[in-house]
């Protein structure tokens, strides 16, 4: 049982990372027409109305200061990580951003040795060195000009700290009973409501006719519905089955499905230095689940 566990968790995992990776092509045609603001706190509205049909209403957290769990996984995982990355973007390339956001996965491990007391192997750092080694190959080849600014590479470092306290929280609620979806769309009903405070200060959406157009809104639903909020749920059981730092790793692979995913849908070419890039993130993955294997062969 504990083996089916493990590997549905690779799989929730693996499948969230996949669909991540190629929602560039989605967000590249919205923001054609709409703000970076606009089209967060669209997503997550219809992902949030989405999870909250789906999870029959809005469940009350068991105690009154399980709320603040919930307000501060919505504040980290939604607001603060989306609004870090896309601003950071302002000041850097997107290329180095990736690079930056990519090392998620130290931050979540630092978090969860520190709070949930999990031990980290050597296995882990040799295979984040292997992986980010890819992952700089893979985002910056190619590149000539990377736009380096302290204030764009601090924002993308907030984006992967935050997003290593939103992993570790989401182990917390999960292990106090919470089912995967409730949780979810809690989540996202707090990551809505501090979007609100942004959202008013830059302005609402001139009107909801652009959203109609067919282009547009069939991107909102991916976003909204797979991007959003099935692959919010099915990270987080991953996180509950797998643990944050072991579920996090996959996160490497992130920036080699969206190279992949441009060459095939974008048609854009692979260099050889890519490929190799590939190869290391993709053998720096492994590389960070070998003291799994050992455990269960032993």
């Amino acid at each position: 049982m504990q083996e089916n566990h493990r590997m549905q968790g690779h799989l929730f995992g693996a499948f969230s990372v996949l669909v991540w990776g190629t929602t560039f092509v989605s967000t590249k045609v919205l923001l054609r027409a709409f703000t970076p603001l606009e089209i967060m706190v669209a997503r997550f509205t219809l992902g949030f109305l989405a999870l909250l049909i789906v999870g029959k209403g809005l469940m009350r957290p068991q105690k009154r200061w399980h709320e603040g769990l919930f307000a501060l996984a919505g504040l980290s995982g939604v607001t603060l990580y989306f609004l870090m990355e896309n601003i950071a973007l302002t000041y850097i390339s997107a290329s180095l951003v990736g690079v930056i956001v990519a090392a998620a996965p130290l931050f979540t491990a630092l978090i969860a040795a520190a709070v949930l007391h999990e031990k980290l192997s050597k296995w882990f750092f040799f295979g984040f060195v292997c992986a980010m080694a890819g992952v700089a190959l893979v985002s910056l080849a190619g590149v000539s000009e990377l736009h380096f600014s302290p204030v764009g590479a601090l924002l993308g470092v907030g984006a992967a700290l935050v997003w290593g306290v939103y992993s570790v929280l989401v182990r917390q609620l999960g292990h106090m009973g919470y089912r995967t979806i409730p949780l979810t769309c809690r989540i996202f009903g707090y990551g809505l409501l501090f979007l609100l405070v942004p959202a008013v200060i830059e302005g609402f959406p001139s009107g909801l006719s652009v959203w109609t157009q067919p282009v547009h809104l069939a991107n909102l639903l991916f976003l909204g519905l797979c991007a959003s909020a099935t692959c919010f749920v099915t990270w987080n059981r991953a996180v509950f089955l797998l643990g944050p730092v072991k579920t996090s790793v996959y996160i490497y692979a992130t920036p080699v499905i969206t190279i992949v995913s441009s060459a095939l849908i974008l048609h854009e070419t692979m260099t050889p230095i890519m490929w190799l890039g590939t190869v290391l993130a993709l053998g720096g993955l492994i590389l960070s689940e070998h003291r799994e294997k050992e455990k269960t062969t032993a």
